[in-house]
């Protein structure tokens, strides 16, 4: 939250200024402002529509879908029920007004909503190598995949319980000042709380991005070394099309994600290792803070644009829901194929496709 750590001697102190920046902080609240507020109207619309289009069509109902439908649904909540009250905090000059519930609950979800979107993300692109690596391999079911999004809950908030332990609501009017506090403090418990420190950036930055890394380098190598036979099947050209699609997305992801994250995280990092403020002026922390933030939020916005276009059945879908046109039924067995990738046979190159298919006939 943007009001940083208390000033020395400022508890006494009933003249003391209590933040240095909010000032600074105050002035630029008309630019602020609005860029969150579109920030919020983008987010929350972009991952409702994807959410909806996600439950409301069955053919979508697919392992991958189900991923990006969870990530969909923590950047929602993250947009609608915490980015509002965080930023009212930050440029209110009261503080925080919500009650003491709101002030522990808030910080707890959007902790957690934070690590299911990091989460979310490395399980897509794990899903993502697992299909081109094993393309004939069953998809998960649909019941292990509610186990998997339900893991990815119960870890983010596991991960997020010592945050919402070391917050505390403080009523600073009993010592003169008409604010209110909703900060994170960990009192006496320096070393716990450089280490929870380490232990987040691992989880929620370096660990996530590793992982899609891994599994984009992972992706390439794989679909490299396989050899598609030549002219004998006419989807060649579709599949290859469709795989270099699958580095583009991927690619966008990770690197949409880096941007987004790495600037809040680096400065989150310098205030734990830094209390005296050398590193970050004083003056300045809290608009830093702030601006961090606004670029960290506005990966929610990104996000259903970039995993809307992950899948061709998406784009499918969409235009007939804007435009009202059913798909004819003479489709031929290319574009069949290539919408249809809740399947394993969308997946996978023509050759493997065209003997599942076989085998599935006559089975």
């Amino acid at each position: 939250m943007a009001h940083s750590q208390l000033p020395n001697d400022s508890w006494q102190n009933g003249s003391a200024p209590l933040f240095t920046g909010l000032d600074l902080l105050l002035e630029l609240k008309p630019l602020f402002i609005p860029l969150y507020a579109t920030l919020v109207a983008v987010a929350c619309m972009g991952n409702l529509f994807l959410i909806l289009l996600i439950a409301l069509t069955k053919k979508l109902h697919c392992t991958t879908n189900f991923l990006i439908g969870n990530l969909a649904a923590a950047d929602f909540i993250m947009c609608l029920a915490c980015v509002p009250l965080t930023v009212s905090y930050a440029f209110e000059v009261r503080g925080w007004l919500f009650g003491m519930f709101m002030c522990y609950f808030v910080t707890l979800m959007q902790a957690t909503t934070v690590f299911v979107s990091v989460l979310s993300l490395t399980a897509i692109a794990v899903d993502r190598y697992v299909v081109v690596a094993y393309p004939i391999r069953r998809r998960i079911s649909r019941k292990s995949c509610i186990c998997i999004v339900a893991c990815i809950w119960l870890l983010s908030i596991m991960a997020s319980v010592p945050t919402s332990l070391h917050t505390q609501y403080l009523d600073l009017n009993t010592i003169g000042h008409d604010m209110i506090i909703c900060e994170e403090f960990w009192k006496h418990e320096e070393r716990e709380r450089l280490l929870y420190s380490c232990l987040m950036l691992l989880l929620s930055y370096m660990l996530p991005l590793l992982a899609v890394s891994v599994s984009f380098c992972a992706i390439t190598y794989h679909l490299r070394r396989r050899n598609i036979p030549g002219a004998a099947y006419p989807c060649q050209d579709k599949w290859t099309k469709t795989k270099q699609k699958t580095f583009r997305v991927l690619t966008v992801s990770v690197v949409c994600f880096a941007i987004c994250w790495l600037p809040l995280q680096v400065v989150n990092f310098i205030r734990d290792i830094d209390e005296e403020f050398t590193i970050l002026d004083k003056r300045y922390v809290n608009v830093i803070q702030v601006s961090c933030h606004l670029i960290a939020m506005s990966s929610a916005c990104y996000n259903p644009f970039i995993y809307a276009s992950l899948h061709d059945k998406f784009r499918f879908h969409l235009s007939s829901y804007f435009y009202r046109k059913k798909k004819s039924s003479s489709i031929v067995s290319c574009k069949a194929s290539r919408f249809n990738t809740c399947s394993t046979l969308a997946d996978a190159p023509a050759v493997v496709s065209d003997k599942i298919a076989l085998q599935t006939r006559f089975s």
